[in-house]
């Protein structure tokens, strides 16, 4: 059984940094974004992990671990919202209490995503894959990203419909500031490995392929338990996206993934839009989903919204999730049971 929590209006929302924090010349884009969130009637609660910065990291594992555990615990807050990913989360996973955590929403993506995997598979509790907080700080947020508040503020019984962006951004352009962040300038179109047309459905997870992988044969990554004791064997369906893997690399994690068992179960396999995906010695990224579909025999969807060539669509881990896609649209119906 999957326990969804709930986001209501005027939520608190605590701000702490389980990966990397904030230095100080960009703590000012940070407090844009809490500002953001404080005018649409949030209150803003930031531990002392957000605003330092040191050796690829916030601060010490245990610590990042007891300021994300406390804020876990008070009832007060009712989502965490990390500024941003980073590199060293992992780092704090064994530091984490599993066992007394509240429901309460955590959102974030890449190296975040580890925590959030990390956290649907060993308690059951869903966490979202999406935008981060510093992303937040625009005057208005396009439609794709917008749509977190929509998806985290679902009931229990209840379903949300996303759809694939318009347009998406091909390079971060800091120095030439958006009002909504983002510069989205190239046509978003998803893409199938097999058939035109696709229709999946089976139970979400997923995350940063770079970072979640080095959760495999650790007690943060039994998906077999996780697929038998939660979802009765039940489809599984997995997103990923790749931030910085070769071809090839991707290729040896997938492979990997399977002779772990991460694909036991598997319904369809769905990647998100990347600039690593560079060709290696004429083996194209195209060939890594077309092999992965034909020995899993599975669709695999990629070009998605998900990942660091915004926007992001929410995927929430452990949601039961139908997607289709039909002339290089997609629409993602998640149902909250």
């Amino acid at each position: 059984m999957i326990k969804y929590p709930l986001l209501t209006k005027g939520a608190t929302i605590g701000v702490t940094a389980p990966s990397s924090g904030v230095p100080i010349e960009l703590h000012d884009i940070l407090k844009l974004a809490i500002k953001r969130m404080e005018n649409k009637g949030h209150t803003v609660l930031c531990g002392d992990t957000v605003w330092t910065q040191n050796k690829a990291k916030s601060a010490p594992a245990k610590q990042r671990a007891e300021e994300f555990n406390k804020m876990m615990e008070d009832e007060n807050v009712s989502i965490l919202i990390p500024p941003w990913g980073g590199e060293l989360l992992i780092e704090m996973l064994e530091y984490v209490n599993y066992e007394t955590m509240k429901e309460k929403w955590i959102l974030g993506y890449s190296d975040t995503s580890a925590l959030l995997l990390a956290i649907t598979l060993k308690t059951g509790l869903a966490t979202a894959n999406g935008t981060n907080l510093v992303d937040l700080r625009g005057e208005y947020s396009d439609p794709t990203t917008a749509k977190w508040q929509a998806v985290l503020s679902t009931h229990v019984g209840e379903k949300v419909i996303q759809t694939s962006s318009e347009k998406y951004q091909k390079e971060w352009q800091h120095t030439n500031p958006s009002s909504c962040i983002f510069h989205l300038t190239e046509q978003t179109y998803w893409r199938t490995a097999s058939t035109k047309s696709v229709i999946v459905e089976g139970r979400l997870l997923g995350g940063c392929i770079d970072i979640i992988r080095h959760l495999i044969g650790t007690p943060y990554g039994d998906v077999r338990t996780f697929s038998k004791e939660r979802l009765n064997q039940g489809p599984i369906l997995w997103y990923f996206e790749n931030c910085e893997l070769s071809t090839t690399d991707l290729r040896r994690t997938l492979v990997q993934m399977k002779l772990a068992g991460w694909f036991e179960n598997c319904s369809g396999v769905m990647f998100g839009r990347s600039n690593a995906n560079q060709t290696v010695e004429n083996y194209t990224i195209e060939d890594v989903y077309k092999e992965l579909s034909n020995e899993l025999q599975i669709p695999v969807i990629y070009d998605i919204d998900c990942g660091h060539l915004p926007p992001q669509i929410t995927f929430v881990n452990g949601a039961y999730a139908e997607v289709i896609i039909e002339d290089g649209k997609g629409t993602v119906t998640q149902y909250f049971n």
